[in-house]
């Protein structure tokens, strides 16, 4: 249950942090799911502890997964540039929360 909780606190503060970017150029109704989905997520990640995952672990993947998933959607809905030095970053985000995750099992 530990990881369906994560996945969700994933979900909720990428999100939030496209509806924060969403609420540029004066559009305050779009505050109203920054400020839901940044609690629903937090929410989420105490319940991913609570089931157990370690925090450097959880913590690792939700902001790793944040970032990543964050960028590529700026792509497609804001039209911000997506460029190849910042797919490489990514991979080597995903690589180190790899090495965090399988340190973490011995």
């Amino acid at each position: 249950m530990g990881w369906i909780f994560l996945i969700g606190a994933i979900v909720t503060e990428v999100a939030a942090t496209l509806s924060l970017r969403a609420s540029i150029g004066g559009r305050k109704l779009w505050y109203i799911p920054v400020t839901a989905g940044y609690v629903i997520a937090f929410g989420l990640l105490s319940l991913v502890l609570q089931e157990g995952i370690a925090l450097g672990v959880a913590y690792g993947i939700w902001a790793a997964s944040g970032v990543a998933l964050t960028a590529v959607l700026s792509k497609f809905i804001f039209k911000e540039p997506f460029t190849l030095i910042m797919a490489a970053g990514i991979a080597l985000i995903v690589g180190g929360v790899l090495l965090v995750e399988l340190g973490a099992a011995h």
